[in-house]
């Protein structure tokens, strides 16, 4: 996994920090005290979802299809407001049932930024440290939240940091953890939002993902065009990066859309 990361994920020096930080300390405690959670944080395209699958599937066998992975979407399965109180005895129950199953489950909940407010505390239970809940030992469990929500907040910071002359290699998560809190612990649009996941400080690790600049989008069509087992043409790869919108307007500096339009648009210049 360690490797993985440095090989294959793009301008993130905090993220492989803190998830190998994280997943190393959780694997190797034989009798963890409570289960790992995690929050991925930052703008679309700079490789929350990509982490999250790639963690999946090195811990487990079949990855995302493995029956003890589950994941979870907000528009998919909890679209209506009206019907959050039904959402939160089915979620419950579904947790409940998957870890008597198997302690060794991992529960992915993706768009955190969409799900309603208050229906993400009924797993409070199963986060803290307490030894037995509904008669299920569930601390070797893994909880990740991905959201968008604070990377905005993170593409300023990292704006003014990179004014400031300061290398993304020197950022630290001191730098962005209030900024992250405040935009998705006090927004009423959050899933986040006055959440006793976050006052009774449930989260282990709360990961910021940073706004990816040109060089690193020419990193991420190089690899695409080589999974695609294409040929690796400069010319190619300099007009796919060139044609991803950038910020500020002034200096466009990081790239609006992180990697994620980039598989699609190779076709456009082959």
């Amino acid at each position: 996994l360690e490797c993985d990361l440095a090989m294959n994920l793009v301008g993130q020096p905090l993220v492989r920090q803190q998830v190998m930080k994280g997943v190393r300390e959780f694997l190797e405690n034989r009798n963890p005290v409570k289960p790992l959670v995690m929050s991925f944080h930052g703008s679309t395209g700079t490789g929350k979802t990509y982490v999250s699958s790639m963690l999946i599937r090195y811990l487990f066998q079949g990855g995302l299809q493995s029956p003890y992975v589950h994941q979870f979407s907000p528009i998919v399965h909890f679209p209506h407001a009206e019907r959050i109180q039904q959402y939160k005895e089915s979620l419950k129950r579904w947790i409940q049932g998957n870890l008597t199953n198997c302690g060794r489950s991992a529960f992915l909940f993706e768009e955190m930024d969409k799900m309603h407010p208050g229906l993400i505390d009924v797993i409070i239970p199963f986060l803290g440290p307490s030894w037995v809940v509904y008669g299920t030992n569930y601390r070797k469990a893994i909880f990740i939240f991905v959201s968008n929500a604070g990377g905005e907040q993170i593409n300023e910071m990292t704006l003014d940091l990179w004014r400031a002359h300061k290398d993304r290699e020197e950022i630290s998560l001191q730098d962005l953890e209030p900024a992250i809190s405040k935009a998705v612990f006090e927004n009423p649009q959050s899933g986040f939002w006055k959440s006793g996941i976050i006052n009774n400080h449930l989260i282990d690790f709360v990961v910021p993902f940073l706004p990816l600049k040109r060089h690193h989008v020419k990193q991420c069509v190089v690899s695409e065009l080589v999974q695609q087992g294409l040929e690796v043409r400069p010319g190619v790869v300099q007009e796919v990066a060139d044609s991803i919108p950038y910020f500020p307007e002034e200096e466009k500096i990081f790239s609006s859309t992180g990697c994620k339009t980039v598989a699609s648009r190779i076709s456009f210049f082959f």
